[in-house]
């Protein structure tokens, strides 16, 4: 018997509707006449999935008794007897009750492929058994139910059931997944925004390397013996043409198709440094790769395949892309190219890419000036032609019985005078004339076998053919100098231009500016260096590569910019006709590093104008919100210091409460107010030590009202790395304000949670709510909410909460409480990098601490507009 086919819908997290898409699919088969079955199914109460079960046949189930206890399991044996032509069975790593025929759900369905049924189940993407500690360090929750990985990679077909974490939180606020009691508990937790994007990241990666599987399964039977990498660090060679471009864009979509790949630009400049690429192309490239999320490298060598190749292996690179040549076809002559040796040498361990591009064969063109010059290769043929080349036709005019005649023989040996000169320029043309006339002399003009010319013509052909050849190599010679001073010109303009171009845009920073001057003269280490005086010591403002100098004196290559600064190189020794474009450079890097200097006196006169908006709104506070609690202390201790009122014990207990009242606001808002002038000023100091959160957030609560908190803290979180006294007084601040909003009656509620390295702290309130717009400003100081009464406070409580809290290395976000309301998430590093088990244990409902009398203030909605 055939064995079954098992198609399983994958989905990233519970409510994504993985059992309603398999439900779907049932109907439609039962539509076209397919025998299908329900062998198990768990709506768990969703409306919408239940109907879909009407209509579809189903298997009774067995019920079985545990610990006194009835539970019902798929009955196996029902649905073998029943035999039907497709089975649903939900949930794939479900655990069987003991007493059940398999341990694992998985167990029972592999029973019934093995009896030729065919299986359509779901499963989690958490609930992989390979995923489990990733799982766990996202959402800070163990599962417990896992399945072998085999078992989902041998499925017939996986279709992943998606959907965005935004849609889903709203489908778990409109109850469709959990009861209604179960919401917010959901949605502060397991539920949250970024644990529902690392899971749907992982089932896509998960589904990714399943296809590739597919791929190479399709391959392995088509007899396709080049494999594809999924995951791959890509080396892009560049050689600062127009077409590294598309090389990068094609590296980068090669990349796309992998999780993990990573793409290298690697640019190899020749030791000729100025004349070797086009500095604004560069530029250009290097700002792709980044935009893409690769790296930009810069190395020198004259041997550009094999630097290139010792790059890619350094870096453990597993494929190189290269763009085919921009040579025209005669050009390869001088050799097969780059891309031909990298792909020649380069190994079974990396894997060479061509890719074509419009630049193809259309030369390489200026500013490349190096193309201009004699390389080393034209030389050498340049000597073989020209001196190589009159002893072969010497032989060849020798071994034929009637030569072409004097004047021809002249003819020949000034055709190969020219190609030495077309060559190798002046020097191997002046070997070949030498030699030519030598060889015409001796060998082919009468008397022969003699260095002596008997006829006058003779020697006058002779001179004539030493004199053009002179001519022609001479002409040579000068056309490479004026086409290789052409292309110089050329580079030196473009790159000016490009400096010109973002001295007026502004866009060029110090780094990136002597990181270009460190590409286009192909140094080692570039610095920038500066001094007070002539008897001060030289400061760096800044460098780029290994170990800059730290004097002008020790660079190869210094430029003065001014009388106490100097641009210094390391790693070769310039020609004088690079200091002009190096000034150039060395008067730029000045201004930017002075423009640099200016935004930073911008920020700092910034932040003075903040601080004295800061000083003018508390001005205007401390008008009203401290005289007010002033006024009532002042009001009750004159009316007990007055003589002519008798006062009941019962009056003057109320007037000490007052007082008392009014001097715990005041101490509030002073204290705030001075912690806001810490923060400003930069002066807070957080003494970290590890410390469990139930130790300091009971002790922050001692200013609301008894039972105006539930409190969920579980003993199983980790120990956090604070400052204990910083800590309680952003939770006081937190809670207070929190509890200020909540309307007469509603709880907030503080629970904690453990999330990998992470401990999160949720304080959630029923209030109105905050507008997404105005999340941000409720951090502000001195803001408050729009229909606050005078006299609530300054408005600073939220903001000393996050400037304490970002100074322990946390932060504090608001949220919107599912259902109405504010939430404010404190998250706090976790002292130890560890995962918890799942299982939170309620810390039950918070009364204030016994100990604590501290009054309520009256600060506590100062923070936003709320």
């Amino acid at each position: 018997m055939a064995r079954g086919t098992l198609r399983i819908y994958l989905g990233s997290a519970p409510g994504v509707g993985k059992t309603y898409a398999m439900l779907s699919e049932a109907h439609r088969r039962v539509e076209r006449g397919t025998d299908c079955v329900v062998g198990f199914v768990e709506h768990h109460g969703r409306p919408r999935t239940e109907v879909l079960l009407h209509g579809l046949e189903q298997i009774r189930r067995r019920d079985i008794e545990h610990r006194s206890a009835v539970f019902s399991e798929m009955d196996v044996d029902a649905v073998l007897e029943r035999a039907p032509a497709v089975a649903l069975v939900d949930e794939l790593a479900h655990t069987n009750v003991p007493g059940s025929r398999n341990a694992k759900r998985w167990q029972d369905v592999e029973e019934l492929l093995r009896a030729g049924i065919d299986v359509i189940s779901t499963v989690n993407i958490q609930h992989l058994e390979s995923l489990g500690d990733v799982v766990e360090a996202i959402t800070g929750v163990r599962q417990q139910e896992t399945i072998p990985d085999e078992v989902a990679r041998r499925a017939d077909q996986v279709e992943l059931v998606d959907m965005s974490p935004q849609a889903l939180r709203r489908r778990m606020a409109h109850g469709n997944i959990y009861q209604s009691d179960k919401v917010d508990a959901a949605l502060s937790n397991y539920f949250r925004p970024g644990n529902l994007t690392a899971l749907r990241e992982l089932a896509l990666l998960w589904v990714a390397d399943r296809v590739d599987e597919y791929l190479q399964q399709y391959r392995g039977e088509h007899d396709i013996s080049t494999p594809w990498q999924a995951r791959e660090r890509i080396v892009v060679g560049l050689t600062g043409g127009p077409e590294g471009r598309t090389l990068i864009r094609r590296a980068s979509r090669m990349a796309a198709k992998g999780s993990g790949s990573e793409i290298l630009a690697v640019y190899i400049a020749r030791s000729d440094g100025l004349t070797s690429a086009s500095p604004k192309e560069l530029a250009v490239q290097r700002t792709l790769v980044e935009d893409l999320g690769g790296t930009f490298h810069h190395v020198i060598g004259d041997d550009i395949p094999s630097a290139l190749l010792a790059f890619a292996r350094g870096v453990n690179a597993t494929q190189i892309v290269l763009g085919s040549s921009r040579r025209k076809t005669w050009q390869y002559v001088y050799g097969p190219g780059v891309g031909a040796t990298v792909a020649r040498e380069s190994g079974p361990d990396l894997d060479v890419h061509i890719v074509t591009h419009e630049e193809v064969a259309k030369g390489r063109g200026l500013p490349i000036a190096r193309s201009a010059r004699l390389s080393r290769a034209r030389i050498l043929w340049g000597w073989a032609v020209g001196v190589g080349g009159p002893a072969l036709l010497t032989l060849l005019l020798r071994s034929l019985e009637n030569g072409p005649g004097l004047a021809n023989d002249v003819l020949l040996f000034l055709f190969l005078t020219v190609g030495a000169a077309l060559l190798g320029g002046l020097a191997p043309a002046l070997a070949s004339a030498a030699a030519g006339s030598m060889l015409l002399n001796y060998w082919f003009t009468p008397p022969t076998h003699t260095l002596t010319v008997q006829d006058p013509e003779n020697f006058v052909a002779i001179v004539i053919f030493f004199a053009v050849a002179l001519a022609v190599a001479s002409v040579v010679d000068l056309a490479a100098r004026r086409t290789h001073q052409a292309a110089r010109l050329r580079a030196e303009s473009e790159i000016l231009s490009t400096l010109a171009g973002s001295v007026l845009r502004g866009e060029t920073a110090l780094d990136a500016l002597l990181g270009r001057v460190r590409e286009t003269f192909a140094m080692e280490s570039v610095a920038l260096l500066e001094r007070r005086s002539d008897v001060e010591p030289w400061t760096c403002a800044g460098s780029v590569g290994p170990a800059p100098v730290a004097r002008p004196d020790d660079a190869d290559v210094d430029m003065p910019v001014g009388d106490h600064m100097a641009l210094a190189l390391s790693g070769r020794v310039l020609p004088a006709e690079d200091r002009r474009v190096l000034g150039a450079f060395a008067a730029q890097a000045a201004v930017v590093l002075d423009r640099q200097r200016l935004v930073d006196e911008a920020e700092a006169a910034r932040r003075l104008a903040e601080g004295n908006r800061i000083r003018t709104a508390l001005l205007a506070a401390v008008s009203h919100d401290l005289r007010t609690p002033l006024a009532a202390i002042k009001a009750a201790v004159s009316s007990l210091r007055s003589d002519d009122v008798s006062w009941s014990e019962e009056d003057e207990a109320e007037l000490l409460a007052g007082i008392e009242d009014g001097a715990d606001r005041l101490d509030h808002l002073v204290g705030n107010l001075l912690d806001m002038s810490r923060l400003q000023t930069g002066t807070v100091t957080p003494l970290i030590r590890e410390i469990d959160l139930d130790e300091v957030v009971p002790m922050a609560l001692g200013g609301v009202p008894e039972g105006s908190v539930d409190l969920d803290i579980p003993e199983t979180l980790p120990m956090v790395a604070v400052d204990p006294g910083l800590l309680e007084r952003a939770v006081a601040n937190i809670v207070e304000n929190a509890v200020k909003y909540s309307p007469d009656g509603e709880r907030v509620t503080a629970a904690a949670s453990a999330l990998g390295g992470r401990v999160e702290l949720r304080v959630a309130d029923r209030g109105r709510g905050v507008p997404d717009e105005g999340k941000g400003r409720i951090f502000e100081p001195f803001q408050r909410y729009g229909d606050a009464p005078r006299g609530a406070g300054v408005g600073l409580g939220l903001a000393v909460a996050r400037g304490f809290v970002e100074s322990m290395g946390g932060t504090l976000d608001a949220e919107d409480t599912p259902g109405g309301g504010l939430t404010m998430v404190l998250t706090l590093k976790a002292a130890r990098e560890q995962a918890r088990q799942d299982g939170p244990r309620a810390a039950g409902h918070l009364t204030r601490p016994p100990g604590h009398t501290a009054a309520p203030s009256t600060d506590a909605g100062k923070a936003g507009p709320r």
